[in-house]
């Protein structure tokens, strides 16, 4: 069988397991299954057991794995040291357990973790199910959580190590990188793309600081417990950037679903709480910048899902994001 197999996958995780446990004995591995859920990355959950010096320990845990065909090239070993440093803060974020940064035992890149507890919940903030004050407060309570990433003393953490402070160049360093994705991957010319990488490159603004940015931050990406966030996922982006960054990826137009409560949760009362919450300014003109940028991320993510489905390293289809490009442009005024 291939590696992606759950038999293979088994046989793979108990010797890396066993390696990271040389005291612990009777390690068994139980319901191993791999997930729906992430477009990215391999996920599959299991639960481990083993005694430690006559103890039974019993742990639910999950390996998310690199696959081989994906919409985003990331690195493990930067997604385990942010994960890391972050459970010395009040930031909630799942608690991690071993790389496998090079993927020698286990086949690909991987992080095993533990699952943690909770729903994931798309579009809590519009599902009537709860009551429209109660989603307010939850909205509110994502928006604070995103904040206190933000005012991440990073540098304490120690993850000047490991990511590249941009300085005041936050916003050029990340269309830089976005702009070499679709180099990377675009297989014929798209010149509504070229259209919009001019514009933002006339206009990329200078940074009034450096944090922690999460990348990609919304309910879809947190497991929520009750009416609270229990837990904030997928850091497999985060690096260090803009303050504006998040927050222009939050008010993007494209996912005011997510974000956003008609008439009571909507771009000002967002921005506002976030500003007060953060102390950094917002600019109109500046977040709007990364408003554009946000869908231009989201459209080579897009041409690269199309790519990997032309290379064969994926099943799922992806269309040419022409859409995105139309939104894009009117957010440019163009």
């Amino acid at each position: 069988m291939s590696d992606g197999d759950a038999p293979g996958i088994a046989d793979r995780l108990h010797r890396f397991i066993a390696a990271q446990l040389p005291d612990a004995t009777d390690l068994q591995l139980h319901g191993l299954q791999r997930t729906s859920a992430g477009l990215s990355r391999e996920n599959w959950v299991f639960d481990a057991s083993w005694r430690d010096r006559g103890t039974v320990v019993d742990e639910a845990l999950i390996l998310r794995r690199d696959p081989e065909g994906s919409v985003l090239r990331t690195d493990r070993r930067v997604e385990f040291a942010v994960l890391e440093a972050l459970a010395r803060t009040g930031v909630p974020v799942p608690r991690v357990r071993w790389l496998d940064d090079h993927g020698r035992t286990l086949g690909r890149p991987s992080v095993v973790m533990c699952r943690e507890q909770g729903r994931c919940e798309y579009f809590c903030l519009t599902d009537d199910a709860r009551a429209l004050d109660v989603r307010v407060a939850l909205a509110q309570e994502f928006l604070d959580t995103l904040a206190s990433i933000a005012l991440v003393d990073w540098s304490a953490l120690g993850l000047g190590a490991v990511l590249v402070d941009p300085g005041r160049h936050g916003a050029a360093a990340a269309l830089d990188h976005w702009e070499s994705e679709l180099r990377r991957v675009q297989r014929e010319p798209f010149p509504e793309m070229e259209v919009v990488l001019t514009w933002l490159r006339s206009r990329a603004p200078a940074a009034q600081a450096t944090v922690l940015v999460h990348g990609d931050f919304k309910p879809g990406n947190a497991l929520v417990r009750g009416d609270h966030v229990g837990v904030v996922l997928d850091w497999e982006t985060a690096h260090l950037g803009d303050p504006l960054e998040d927050l222009g990826w939050i008010t993007n137009p494209v996912r005011r679903r997510e974000h956003q409560i008609p008439g009571v949760w909507e771009r000002d009362q967002i921005v506002a709480r976030w500003s007060e919450r953060t102390g950094f300014r917002v600019d109109p003109a500046e977040l709007s910048w990364w408003n554009v940028l946000a869908n231009y991320k989201l459209a080579v993510i897009g041409l690269t899902g199309v790519a990997e489905f032309i290379d064969g390293n994926m099943d799922r289809p992806y269309n040419a994001p022409l859409s995105l490009c139309g939104i894009m442009y009117d957010l440019m005024g163009v």
